[in-house]
């Protein structure tokens, strides 16, 4: 069985990797919280902002974001890219 401590370390870590490969793609970001942490992302540009969580799920780890958007939490690449498509759309 895994402890919380264990999910909230495995929970930063994901989001440190996406919070890793935001700024080349024009996005800022900052890691709210300890025992829960979620990740706030921006755009500068428009000013568009969202929080990330990442969730276990039964095929592994998620990140999750509004409006609908998720990506496996294994490829912080792509995950980071629709972020910064989502943010980039004018409101």
């Amino acid at each position: 069985m895994t402890g919380t401590g264990d999910y909230s370390r495995q929970r930063l870590a994901r989001l440190g990797a996406l919070a890793a490969r935001l700024p080349g793609l024009g996005l800022s970001a900052r890691l709210l919280g300890t025992d829960d942490p979620v990740l706030s992302v921006w755009h500068p540009g428009t000013g568009r902002q969202t929080i990330v969580f990442a969730t276990p799920t039964k095929e592994g780890w998620m990140f999750l974001w509004a409006p609908g958007g998720q990506e496996s939490a294994d490829d912080p690449g792509r995950a980071a890219e629709l972020i910064g498509q989502t943010l980039s759309r004018p409101p």
